[in-house]
């Protein structure tokens, strides 16, 4: 399933919303979603969408799941608490710049996080209709 993945991952076509800090990709990498309509809960996206290559990314079909793959389940648990407690977008940046940092100390290029109906559509070798993509590596 990781290799077929990393293979929709790189074959389509994903969309971007600029982010307002200029700094925001050595902090949080650049997030890119699967549809125009789903990045435009981000703000305006580009008009043309963007290729991405990506060649070991961690992926989740939760937020918790991706959590304990970089941080353990004891440590996820308190960050979702955290996170969920405060839920204000500087709680949301923060544990982006955790989960990219984690990421990239772990070598990973990517964080892809997809709804569980993901797993079945991996599953018949089709791409998930809903992932959100955060290149932690990129030029």
């Amino acid at each position: 399933m990781r290799k077929l993945l990393i293979e929709k991952i790189n074959n389509a076509h994903w969309w971007h919303v600029q982010p307002k800090d200029q700094n925001a990709y050595e902090k949080r990498g650049k997030f890119l979603a699967s549809t125009y309509k789903q990045a435009e809960f981000y703000g305006r996206p580009s008009l043309s969408p963007e290729k991405v290559v990506v060649r070991n990314p961690l992926s989740g079909f939760s937020e918790k799941e991706i959590l304990e793959a970089l941080f353990g389940e004891n440590t996820a648990d308190k960050l979702l608490r955290n996170f969920k407690a405060n839920d204000s977008y500087k709680a949301r940046i923060d544990l982006d710049a955790k989960m990219h940092d984690t990421a990239v100390g772990k070598g990973y290029d990517a964080i892809v996080l997809m709804t569980s109906s993901g797993r079945n559509a991996l599953k018949t070798g089709r791409k998930p209709n809903s992932i959100e993509l955060n290149l932690c590596n990129f030029t």
